[in-house]
């Protein structure tokens, strides 16, 4: 498998069996925490690690799931819950619409990769959003 060239060099932030199906992992890309999770089809995502409702970088600490075929992880602060593939919050319990930042995920070999900016929505923005 290939990584897309246009957007920059790719950053190889861990081997596949550093992450566990369906729990997520913390890692540091430049300044901004992501979240990543292994899901049991070995699809990896990534995403803010930032709660854009509680502001704490928790999200990695969330509880997978699913929501129709979206797979999703729910915040352990307040319970929103996101869409892994978008970022978009699909249960915003009552508050304004907010989102998370996407990052791109690769496998190749047993190493995962991103590419070193978010595909949506920064973490910085939804800080921002918080205060």
């Amino acid at each position: 498998m290939t990584l897309p060239t246009d957007a920059g060099d790719a950053i190889r932030v861990c081997s596949i069996r550093d992450l566990e199906v369906e729990r997520g992992r913390a890692a540091l890309i430049g300044a901004e925490q992501v979240a990543l999770f292994l899901l049991p089809d070995g699809a990896v995502h990534a995403v803010s690690n930032l709660d854009p409702y509680s502001g704490a970088n928790v999200i990695s600490r969330g509880i997978v799931g699913t929501r129709g075929d979206a797979p999703t992880v729910a915040s352990p602060m307040h319970k929103q819950v996101f869409d892994l593939r978008t970022g978009e919050c699909l249960e915003t319990q009552g508050k304004p619409t907010r989102r998370l930042a996407v990052w791109v995920a690769q496998t190749v070999g047993d190493d995962v990769y991103l590419l070193p900016q978010p595909a949506r929505a920064s973490a910085s923005d939804a800080l921002q959003e918080v205060r």
